[in-house]
């Protein structure tokens, strides 16, 4: 595409120099001719006047001197009145050329060897016809016209280059763009997801990268929300099997108690595989639209209600405060729900049999908060902990249950902060935004003072050992 472009400006100029650059060449040895003519009539009328007074040879000398050269010029008087003819300087008309202007009457040019001749008649007071003649040679007729015709060249030869290399470089501007698209487009086939094509070009190229762009960053993003898929939803697996290590606990001893334990370790192990498989992808939570969400209150209910019997039979107490009123906050309940549970999950894996918790639910004019606390040992590197796919690294653990909990509060504009309970232990604050905007930052150590109930309860954040 790019040579084809650049012989097409090659021709198409080409033509238009030739096509301007011969007539103008005509033109100028026209216009070289005219001007050496134009210079001999000039030296032929000097002498006009003084032939209509006298017909001297010696007068007609001086007058032919102070004209022009008598090289160049003549004067031919014919014989009149029983007088000679008189011709004065070098003849080079041939005799028959200046009768016939002298029969016609008016000014003749005419080839001679070297150059051309200008006959110019004039009439003298006797009534006769004398001819004066101006040699104009053909360096004098030529004079500027090659010069005239190489500066024509050259700037023909200058506007084909000129053209062919911005030919060149349209073509280049037009290719390589396309160029970069196709290559783009093979390797982001090959699966290299991360390469993206320079928006530069003409318009319509640059729209095309830009589309390119967006359709491999919807790719991208696509797949990443697979893979967090997979993770959710496998992660989402622990509260069942959390249960069910629980309840194998408590089989005793025996072949098909055994083997139910080793097939809830065998599972939990699975499920760990799969989560730490698909955990490298990008994450995302979708915001819930306007109108949509769920009613908080409700679903920490119900999740409490779940989590209630198993802390029944480890002799936990619990409390939960804060539901006795709707409060709607704009999260999926599937995702609050997930939430809650991978905190409630936390604590029963990572804190002792008859450890307390609690979970109060905060409800103000632009913010929910959610606190999940228990009386355990803590959390001794809370940023780590927050980390995604970190975890404590022991058996058992992702490191997507904060990480979930994480997404789900930045989804509203919200955040998830670490930092000591009223129990003793870890608590964990669910900071949800209601109206999207950026919640005001604050550290993780220091106070944190909410109201609830009339009351202000304080939190105050100090390392602790729970992974």
């Amino acid at each position: 595409m790019r040579w084809a472009l650049v012989k097409v400006c090659l021709a198409v100029t080409t033509m238009v120099v030739v096509a301007f650059a011969v007539p103008l060449g005509l033109v100028i040895k026209e216009m070289a001719r005219d001007r050496a003519f134009s210079n001999a009539e000039r030296q032929a009328a000097a002498v006009a006047p003084a032939l209509s007074i006298t017909t001297e040879r010696d007068q007609l000398e001086r007058v032919v001197a102070s004209a022009g050269s008598d090289t160049q010029m003549a004067v031919h008087i014919p014989a009149v009145d029983g007088k000679a003819a008189v011709d004065i300087g070098r003849r080079r008309a041939a005799e028959e050329d200046i009768a016939t202007v002298r029969r016609m009457g008016r000014a003749s040019t005419t080839e001679v060897p070297g150059g051309s001749t200008l006959l110019q008649p004039v009439a003298l007071s006797s009534g006769a016809i004398a001819v004066v003649e101006v040699y104009v040679p053909e360096a004098e007729v030529s004079n500027g016209v090659a010069t005239a015709w190489a500066v024509l060249a050259g700037v023909g030869v200058a506007l084909v280059v000129g053209s062919v290399a911005v030919a060149d470089r349209l073509g280049v501007r037009m290719v390589q763009p396309a160029q970069r698209l196709v290559e783009g487009a093979h390797e982001l086939g090959e699966g290299k997801l991360g390469v993206r094509v320079p928006e530069e070009g003409p318009d319509e190229l640059r729209l095309a990268a830009v589309a390119f762009n967006s359709m491999a960053d919807q790719v991208v993003q696509l797949l990443a929300n697979e893979r967090e898929l997979a993770a959710d939803l496998s992660h989402r697996l622990r509260t069942p099997l959390t249960v069910l290590r629980l309840n194998a606990a408590s089989l005793g001893d025996g072949p098909a108690a055994e083997q139910t334990r080793a097939a809830v370790a065998q599972l939990e192990r699975e499920v760990d595989t799969i989560i730490r498989t698909a955990r490298e992808a990008k994450p995302q939570t979708a915001a819930a639209g306007p109108g949509a969400g769920c009613d908080a209150a409700e679903v920490v209910r119900e999740r409490m209600e779940f989590w209630s019997a198993l802390a029944e039979d480890e002799g936990r107490k619990w409390r939960v405060a804060g539901v006795d009123r709707p409060v709607r906050i704009p999260v999926a309940r599937a995702d609050l729900a997930a939430a809650l549970d991978a905190l409630l999950g936390n604590v029963f894996r990572h804190t002792a049999e008859g450890t307390a918790f609690a979970v109060d639910v905060h409800n103000g004019d632009d913010a929910v908060i959610v606190l999940v606390s228990d009386a355990g040992p803590g959390i001794s590197d809370p940023e780590a902990a927050m980390a995604r796919g970190r975890g404590s690294g022991a058996d058992g653990s992702t490191g997507l249950g904060l990480d979930i909990v994480r997404r789900l509060a930045e989804s509203t504009g919200g955040d998830v902060r670490i930092g000591s309970s009223v129990l003793g232990g870890t608590e964990v604050r669910i900071w949800i935004q209601l109206d999207g905007r950026q919640p005001v930052r604050r550290g993780h150590r220091g106070a944190v003072r909410r109201r609830r109930s009339g009351t202000l309860v304080s939190t105050f954040n100090r390392p602790r050992s729970r992974p």
